[in-house]
């Protein structure tokens, strides 16, 4: 819990138990869980956390940078705790979203219109995972 709380105060975040919670969550479950499954999650541990505090706590942290809000399924947003550059591959069969590592480069916008300011990248795959095509 020690780096969810410093992790939120290096992205400026007052870390308060709730925050630290989801925050820990995201670190320790790389599975870009939506918010029921955040909840789900942690409902047992924290019994006065709603689905709305969850809500509110990624909100924020999506706003401040320490968190990816992933819009892939066209459903229910899921998050996303490591927020280096990456890409991700939704399986259209399971529904597990995986993290892809590419090379920097493969992220950088070629041939933007000149002064033009990225504020966002989301790169992501949609197909089969290896595990669905074996079945």
């Amino acid at each position: 819990m020690i780096v969810a709380k410093q992790y939120l105060e290096t992205h400026g975040i007052r870390p308060s138990q709730q925050r630290i919670a989801v925050m820990h969550y995201l670190l320790t479950h790389r599975t870009h869980p939506s918010v029921e499954e955040i909840y789900d999650g942690l409902k047992g541990e924290y019994s006065t956390l709603s689905k709305t505090t969850v809500y509110n706590t990624l909100k924020t942290l999506s706003e401040s940078g320490a968190v990816l809000t992933l819009n892939i399924a066209g459903t229910n947003a899921n998050y996303d705790g490591y927020v280096a550059p990456h890409a991700h591959f939704l399986c259209t069969r399971c529904g597990k979203i995986y993290d892809v590592e590419l090379a920097h480069s493969d992220l950088m916008g070629k041939n933007l219109p000149e002064g033009s300011q990225i504020n966002d990248v989301q790169l992501y795959y949609k197909g089969i995972c290896g595990r669905c095509s074996s079945k």
